[in-house]
């Protein structure tokens, strides 16, 4: 797991660091870039219900890549804030509802019982992904365990959406975010047991 969390920070800083030196000049703040990815995301969801998915799964990449950067200029320019932190985390979990809650909308208007379900069991599994590792945190435990965390979610809803004109991608991709949140779940819990057994 330290080496799969490595990884995403390898990634994470290649994409970012380009961007945030310049940003950094600029009278942007942490928070502003975080207000901008949840406008951002609020339009993918916009266009999700009115079924232009591909623009929607492109529009959902450019809302998580200010989602790397909000924190990563934070880091640069040495405006950490506790506030910040919970703003990030709040609007975070409520731009994968958006998201979610539009896809279900979507197949619930149009009668696909199977997908409507999906999208709401992948979304409590994204929260409770969160939350597991929130309340362990909030008990002095870091809990960054888990194969499938947010970027991971938000690049595979992301490219089904892209390829929602293909027969059967958004089920595939339902069934695939559904799986693995849940099966991330148990890993935290797990790893939560592990650690919090004594």
């Amino acid at each position: 797991m330290a080496n799969l969390e490595s990884f995403r920070k390898f990634i994470a800083q290649g994409i970012t660091k380009p961007i945030v030196g310049a940003i950094a000049k600029t009278p942007l703040t942490p928070n502003m870039i975080t207000g901008i990815g949840f406008i951002i995301t609020i339009g993918a969801g916009a266009l999700v219900v009115t079924d232009y998915w591909l623009a929607a799964g492109i529009i959902v990449l450019v809302a998580g890549l200010f989602d790397m950067l909000d924190g990563a200029l934070a880091r640069a320019t040495g405006k950490m804030t506790r506030f910040g932190a919970i703003l990030d985390s709040t609007l975070d979990r409520v731009s994968e509802a958006i998201l979610l809650i539009s896809l279900l909308a979507v197949f619930a208007r149009d009668g696909l019982v199977t997908e409507s379900i999906l999208s709401g069991v992948a979304l409590v599994g994204a929260l409770l992904v969160s939350y597991i590792r929130a309340r362990m945190e909030g008990l002095g435990v870091e809990c960054k365990a888990g194969l499938f965390t947010r970027p991971e979610r938000v690049i595979i809803l992301a490219l089904g959406l892209m390829l929602s004109q293909f027969n059967y991608a958004m089920l595939i991709t339902l069934a695939v975010l559904t799986f693995f949140s849940w099966f991330t779940v148990i890993e935290r819990m797990v790893y939560a047991w592990r650690k919090l057994k004594g």
